[in-house]
């Protein structure tokens, strides 16, 4: 176990007569192994939480400290838990072999090693399809579930492009490869205004030209095990409390995938966040973070004013969790 000592981030403002939440306590790194594959988990403790630990799963392209920069909103209300899946960020890579049950039993292990029975889970992009499979498999293990930028079938954009980015990637054209990233995940300027699109945009450029052969190796191999798996099962999904959002302009993830991804959960809501496209939580940080806080500990998300009105695509209800 290793731990590293974060900076400590100011509480929010007590909204009403809400006590102002403790601060969080230093970050703490796990080293596990799974199935024979070390992987990393990263978790920031709270002392008096509002709410259930929350599991935050990111893309494909993000990795367990990507989420840093949500921590002062989010780590104030309950602990948090990020983590370098087997085959992502960090840890040892994974053959295309191992498809998507291999890692939602992973997130299984890494709660079970860590003693967090229940999580509030939260998985945006290649998150939500670990995330997913994870629910339908564990479901005992999930109190709430909040999936951003999802679908619950692979967007043609991604089968279209898959074949070209592994072939540039594996030939070391790395700043062809950037610009094809660049512009699958985010949308044509033209299609509306997105909050620090130009700069979200350069942010993503430099992400992908700075990878490293690891990052590329684990990269090609994350597209292989999608295209060869796909992302979804129609297997039974909690009924529990869910909330599916997207970024207004996603184009990859269309807000019409999300409406379908919510329409297949019982009772899951499902809005927009405007002015941003799929990289709504990079974009609209503290709106995004305030969305999940909200959700998360039983505040209305109702008539928020950077989100479209709440839509309930499937009208059966889930049952209640406290």
């Amino acid at each position: 176990m290793r731990t590293a000592v974060i900076a400590a981030q100011a509480p929010p403002r007590a909204e009403e007569s809400r006590p102002v939440p403790s601060a969080p306590e230093p970050a703490e790194e796990r080293d596990l192994v799974f199935s024979g594959f070390r992987y990393t988990c990263r978790i920031v403790r709270q002392s008096a939480p509002q709410t259930a630990p929350l599991l935050l799963l990111g893309g494909s392209s993000q990795n367990r400290y990507s989420w840093q920069s949500h921590e002062k909103w989010l780590a104030p209300l309950c602990t948090l838990i990020t983590v370098d899946l087997p085959g992502y960020g960090s840890s040892d890579f994974l053959p295309a072999a191992y498809n998507i049950d291999f890692l939602g039993d992973a997130v299984q292990h890494m709660l079970t090693e860590i003693g967090v029975p229940e999580v509030n889970l939260f998985g945006g992009c290649f998150g939500e399809v670990v995330g997913l499979r994870f629910a339908q498999r564990h479901p005992e293990s999930v109190r709430r579930i909040v999936f951003a930028a999802a679908a619950n079938r692979l967007p043609a954009l991604y089968r279209e492009a898959v074949p070209r980015l592994s072939q540039t990637l594996e030939r070391g054209d790395i700043e062809a490869a950037a610009d094809g990233l660049v512009r699958l995940f985010m949308s044509n300027p033209e299609a509306g205004k997105v909050r620090r699109h130009a700069a979200v945009a350069r942010l993503l450029q430099r992400q992908f030209v700075n990878q490293t052969q690891d990052d590329i190796r684990k990269a090609v191999e994350h597209n292989t095990r999608l295209v060869t798996h796909g992302c979804y099962e129609p297997l039974p999904v909690p009924r529990v409390p869910t909330l599916v959002f997207t970024g207004e302009y996603d184009t990859l993830c269309t807000p019409e995938m999300g409406r379908e991804l919510a329409a297949a959960m019982p009772g899951a809501l499902f809005t927009t966040v405007k002015e941003a496209d799929h990289l709504v939580t990079v974009e609209r940080r503290e709106e995004s973070a305030d969305l999940i806080a909200r959700f998360c500990t039983d505040r209305s998300v109702d008539d928020l004013p950077y989100c479209t009105p709440l839509e309930t695509p499937c009208a059966t209800s889930p049952a209640g969790r406290n």
